[in-house]
């Protein structure tokens, strides 16, 4: 049984991620500890809460928080996955869409600002499935 073209772009997208922006490979190594593998949908349950965690911290702490070790910045994190983005892949934008945006702070919670960071193409995105935020 071969994987379908969806799910092999979203492991890469993970495994992309990963050797990009370095960090994220504490969470990751964890990840498939737990999952038995990698689970794209779920991984990325993490990587938000990092992202969000990081655009907080630096909104407070700009110093600290982007010298921080072990910390993703969150600007590597959206264009990162703003390039993928925009590459068009199905198996990607399912991923960057529904567990990425989609999980994003909504407007009374912490954190939504980052909404205000998006490249374009994830903005226009996000504007789709999250009309009122």
């Amino acid at each position: 049984m071969t994987a379908s073209p969806n799910l092999t772009s979203s492991v890469q997208l993970v495994s992309d991620l990963v050797t990009r922006i370095p960090e994220f490979r504490g969470v990751y190594e964890t990840h498939v500890f737990h999952q038995g593998g990698v689970l794209p949908h779920v991984f990325f349950w993490d990587v938000v809460q990092d992202t969000v965690r990081s655009f907080l911290g630096e909104a407070s702490e700009a110093s600290e928080a982007s010298e921080a070790p072990g910390v993703p910045d969150w600007r590597s994190t959206l264009a990162f996955l703003e390039e993928q983005s925009a590459r068009g892949v199905l198996g990607i934008d399912e991923v960057i869409v529904t567990s990425f945006l989609g999980d994003l702070p909504s407007p009374q919670e912490p954190g939504h600002a980052i909404v205000e960071q998006l490249g374009p193409v994830m903005a226009a995105k996000f504007v789709r499935i999250r009309p009122l935020g």
